[in-house]
């Protein structure tokens, strides 16, 4: 297996221990500590595709699991935000079918004729913008243990959450637009 893998499967291993950390509050550092390792994890995101472009190292495994790594990341974060009262469950919804769509259109097509759907563009700065503003809204609520609160919030979070519930959408738009003589041959 080689590095770009190992990332992204060490991507895959963090997220028990980022919700573990984020979901029980034994300690005032706990949600900083969440932070840290969902930080180290989005990192992992980074560096993987970096290193498999430059290297050569592109596999169809990393390019299957590299995006199911980041859905499992990210809908960890929500729902552990939605638990915490954090946000509404109306945007995660809205992410969560997109990625479902998405990932059910990659068997598809790779059921089909072989092809591995490799994240676009819009998926690739959905995702970047999904990870920037967790990370923000953790350590806006880290602070919160030891006194620093942060006026508005729940607005704030709110405005993350539905601008990268926004971007989801679209970019699951151009995922349909991209395959849709795979959705409908007729075309």
């Amino acid at each position: 297996m080689n590095l770009p893998n190992k990332l992204t499967l060490l991507r895959v291993i963090m997220i028990p221990f980022f919700a573990f950390f984020l979901l029980w509050q034994f300690t005032k550092w706990n949600i900083l500590i969440s932070l840290l390792i969902f930080a180290a994890a989005s990192l992992t995101d980074l560096f993987d595709g970096k290193i498999a472009r430059k290297y050569n190292l592109i596999t169809n495994f990393g390019k299957f699991l590299d995006p199911l790594a980041d859905k499992a990341l990210v809908m960890a974060a929500l729902v552990a935000f939605i638990e915490l009262g954090w946000c509404s469950s109306v945007p995660v919804m809205i992410i969560l079918f997109r990625e479902f769509m998405v990932s059910a259109l990659r068997l598809v097509v790779k059921s089909g004729d072989g092809i591995v759907v490799p994240a676009g563009w819009f998926g690739k700065i959905k995702t970047s913008f999904t990870m920037v503003s967790l990370v923000a809204i953790l350590l806006l609520r880290g602070l919160e243990p030891f006194g620093i609160e942060i006026p508005h919030i729940y607005g704030i979070s709110a405005a993350l959450i539905w601008i990268s519930a926004a971007l989801t959408a679209g970019s699951g738009l151009q995922y349909l637009a991209a395959y849709r003589k795979v959705i409908d041959p007729n075309k």
